[in-house]
């Protein structure tokens, strides 16, 4: 038989990318390119959608080419993505009518004051599994829609389509052809019913949204459609759909109830799979579908952190103090410790367990004697205290005793941040061999579909342990660390505007 490969495409916050693997779940060939990133005003973040398109079809030709393969020897293609950014677009055109408004974006943190002052924060819950939070993509399609010229009464007309990233891609590789999203980005909207399975309704009805914007919701791993004749040389079925950290749960083979993986990219997230009952949370995590395949459906507890590896993006472009992100580890390790020095990067509010969208970033601790090093470890270590606030609220709800941390993205390369990880959390940290899950979860979402992997279980056998991080620090030194962080936490919340209730 022809050997043959699956195409995983990665649209990211910051880069997109494409990467080939074959049947063993090896990366064959990665082909990356950075987008720019919009900011205009504070707490705005934007993307231009077509940049999105542009880039990632460049990518994916790339990637094929660097494989030094056809269109023709590719099985399938799996999509994973940022999730929660929103792009409306005209369905004659194809053009979006503004530029995609970015998960991180925090414009509409008044109208979900005003939203949970009509007490619907818990009903909103009940259905969605989310709080309601700037975050999510309701809010933002709501903005939209107020604010672009005409958008609401094209939008009444039929003549718009709203999407998360997922779905854009969709359309733009069928050419318009079909407009879909899958239950895990669906579910990220704050529209979609996770316990009645569809577009929710009474939520539409609150925010005035017209469902016929909206995507058909289908399973995670089921042929979609197929490339449009003028993309690539050969039509190629799109056969998988995965929100980035449901994928990068599936790629890490967590795949029974009680198994959690952490993600470190842009921002940071933490998920655990709960199984086919969705679990409710008692300590501001988020209830979410990590995947459906045929008609099983499996739901996991998430908790978001919105700036992780950004915090070291932020010591390269806004400090200056390293050139390349690569540097941080170097830097963090010019020293033994922080030095005293905490660094909390709300720079966009704080995520799980906090939501509180006031809080902004802050540097305590800071003396004469403080240097780079000491900022760049605490730069670090932020991202591993944050990992820790969502753990024990996760162990908190669970009740599952967690027995190790299944880690991938970029910052899980970083020795220096994944040992310290170790050390305050107090549990093994166990790095895989592949660290691209998020794009191997893809691939093999699409993989199934069509027959690559016969099932699961062989998926499973391919998964490797590069490196397990044992815990080491004294408990003392962790307790002090932990008080600090804590106390960092605290002086953080409401810097913008009243603190978020509790």
């Amino acid at each position: 038989m022809k050997t043959r490969y699956i195409l995983a495409v990665d649209q990211g916050t910051t880069s997109s990318r494409a990467i080939v693997f074959d049947h063993t779940g090896a990366v064959v060939s990665v082909a990356q390119r950075e987008f720019a990133q919009h900011y205009p005003r504070p707490g705005w973040v934007e993307h231009d959608a077509n940049e999105i398109w542009s880039t990632e079809a460049s990518v994916m030709a790339q990637a094929i080419t660097d494989a030094g393969i056809g269109a023709a020897d590719i099985a399938a293609i799996g999509i994973t993505n940022q999730r929660e950014t929103t792009i409306l677009w005209d369905r004659e055109t194809g053009r979006p009518v503004h530029r995609a408004i970015v998960w991180q974006d925090r414009r509409t943190s008044d109208l979900c004051d005003e939203l949970k002052a009509r007490g619907l924060d818990d009903e909103v819950r009940r259905r969605t599994g989310l709080r309601i939070d700037p975050y999510f993509s309701a809010t933002k399609l709501k903005w939209l829609l107020d604010h672009v010229d005409g958008a609401r009464e094209r939008a009444a007309e039929g003549k718009l389509a709203f999407g998360t990233v997922d779905s854009w891609l969709v359309w733009k590789l069928t050419q318009g052809a079909v407009h879909v999203t899958d239950v895990t980005n669906a579910c990220r909207t704050m529209l979609y019913n996770i316990h009645e399975r569809r577009w929710d309704q009474e939520i539409l009805n609150i925010l005035g949204i017209p469902p016929t914007l909206l995507p058909e919701v289908r399973s995670s791993s089921e042929v979609y459609g197929e490339t449009g004749a003028t993309l690539l040389a050969s039509p190629i079925p799109i056969a998988g759909i995965g929100g980035d950290q449901q994928a990068a749960l599936f790629g890490q083979m967590c795949t029974e109830p009680g198994m959690l993986k952490n993600t470190y990219g842009t921002g940071a997230f933490m998920v655990l799979n709960t199984g086919d009952a969705p679990a409710a949370s008692r300590h501001d995590l988020l209830t979410t579908i990590a995947w459906q395949i045929g008609d099983e459906l499996t739901y996991a507890l998430e908790g978001s952190i919105f700036v992780a590896g950004a915090v070291v993006q932020w010591l390269r472009d806004g400090l200056g103090v390293i050139r390349t992100s690569e540097e941080v580890e170097r830097l963090a390790a010019s020293e033994p410790d922080n030095g005293g020095v905490f660094l909390v990067p709300a720079f966009t509010g704080l995520g799980a367990p906090h939501w509180d969208s006031y809080a902004r970033g802050l540097i305590v601790g800071l003396t004469r004697g403080s240097t780079a090093g000491h900022i760049a470890r605490a730069a670090l270590e932020s991202i591993a205290f944050q990992t820790m606030d969502v753990l024990e609220a996760m162990r908190a709800d669970s009740q599952v005793a967690i027995g190790e941390l299944r880690v991938d993205g970029g910052a899980a390369v970083d020795d220096l941040l994944m040992q310290f990880q170790a050390d305050i959390l107090g549990v093994p940290i166990v790095r895989p061999r592949v660290l691209e899950t998020t794009a191997l979860g893809a691939a093999y979402l699409a993989g199934l579909a069509v027959g690559f992997w016969k099932d699961r279980e062989e998926i499973a056998s391919q998964w490797q342990v590069d490196r397990t991080f044992e815990p080491a620090m004294a408990a003392e030194r962790v307790h002090e660390l932990r008080a600090s962080w804590r106390e960092a936490v605290k002086r953080s919340r409401g810097w913008s505007g009243p603190p978020a209730a509790h």
